[in-house]
């Protein structure tokens, strides 16, 4: 049987090197799956929500730039979505390009995480140059064979497979780069060691957060992330979004998840899952 997996195209592209490792983790041949590129992360996601794929490959978290929005907010609004295995990739950014020296580039595109990622690089070795971003790193090779003044930032691999120069490498600000990826579902995971939830509050009054967490506190149950984002309805009106190290099939996790509910005006649990490094 075919399973389909949606992720961020085209190929070349570092989800789709998550999407890989990922196949490769659970040894997973090729052949038995149909790897279906997205011009960007949320028709990705929508590809699954809408049944056109089995699973999705989507990053959510950037150790330098923090947390992906637009898959934040899908897994808030899209309640079919589950978590079935988290990946961390490496992300070595290099710079590609047909000119031959960094004096005659003019405009560089990448994706807005890549960008961002290289700032610091940016500002020193191509001063004053363009910035135009890109729905994903490997959308941005496609300008090169017109200009030859234009470069993109992306991965090694994505030179290789377009068949392009690299002008340098190690364009990172911070050399610890990593991103994390979900592989997303529509059926329960079969759980793990994190677990991922979200919630909004009844009301912005004292204590509003400080109970909800203590939950977690006063169980040991250690949270490995928080972070808010807004509701969308009212200016001050946050989502917070946490993960927790523990499994939800836990009596102690099943009791706080429990607790958790009669803190909050919506609930929402996204799955327990294992976080792989690749």
């Amino acid at each position: 049987m075919t399973t389909s997996i949606a992720h961020l195209g085209p190929p070349g592209t570092y989800t789709e090197a998550a999407t890989l490792a990922y196949m490769n983790h659970l040894a997973i041949e090729k052949g038995s799956n149909s790897l279906c590129p997205y011009p960007n992360i949320a028709q990705t996601v929508y590809s699954l929500a809408q049944g056109k794929a089995d699973l999705a490959v989507v990053p959510v978290e950037n150790s330098i730039e923090g947390s992906v929005a637009i898959t934040l907010d899908l897994l808030w609004k899209l309640d079919q979505l589950q978590i079935q295995q988290s990946l961390i990739l490496p992300i070595r950014h290099t710079l590609i390009s047909r000119s031959s020296t960094l004096e005659t580039i003019t405009i560089v595109y990448s994706h807005p995480q890549a960008l961002a990622q290289c700032q610091q690089w940016l500002e020193r070795f191509l001063p004053g140059v363009k910035l135009v971003p890109t729905n994903s790193t490997t959308e941005a090779l496609h300008y090169l064979d017109e200009d030859h003044t234009a470069a993109a930032i992306a991965s090694e691999r994505a030179a290789q497979l377009y068949e392009l120069p690299i002008l340098a490498s190690a364009l990172n600000d911070y050399p610890d780069n990593c991103t994390r990826f979900l592989v997303l579902g529509k059926q329960p995971s079969t759980g793990g060691s994190h677990t991922s939830l979200a919630f909004s509050t009844p009301a912005n009054v004292p204590g509003a957060l400080v109970k909800p967490l203590q939950v977690f506190a006063e169980r040991g149950i250690n949270m490995s992330r928080i972070e808010s984002r807004p509701t969308k309805r009212l200016l001050g009106e946050y989502l917070f979004f946490i993960d927790i190290e523990a499994d939800a099939s836990q009596a102690a996790v099943k009791t706080a998840l429990e607790e958790l509910a009669s803190y909050t005006e919506i609930l929402k649990i996204f799955g327990s899952y294992n976080v792989l490094s690749v």
